[in-house]
């Protein structure tokens, strides 16, 4: 395809893609995409399933176990607080009004 003298060609720095740019317009006007080598096979599918569903449960029993462990956290955090208020005596609040 010809290419107009407001088209520019230019290489994303991430995908390494094509774009062609129109800089009348402002816009993107075509869009190529290289070629993948690391496409996984349609044979390799049933694993690749396999793996991502091992991955998920452990994270989901990661989970789990950080959420049976937190409410003993937090009980002894405020048993903590508890304490720790009994242990401070009861004193009157200063207002700004007392200092007048």
């Amino acid at each position: 395809m010809a290419r107009l003298k407001s088209e520019i060609e230019v290489t994303c720095p991430c995908c390494q893609s094509t774009l062609v740019i129109d800089t009348n317009l402002g816009r993107i006007v075509s869009h190529h995409e290289p070629d993948r080598g690391n496409k996984p096979e349609l044979s390799d599918a049933q694993r690749i399933l396999a793996e991502e569903a091992k991955r998920r449960d452990a994270i989901f029993q990661q989970s789990v176990d950080a959420e049976k462990t937190r409410g003993d956290a937090l009980s002894r955090r405020f048993e903590e607080a508890l304490r720790q208020a009994k242990e401070e005596p009861v004193t009157k609040p200063m207002r700004d009004f007392d200092l007048d």
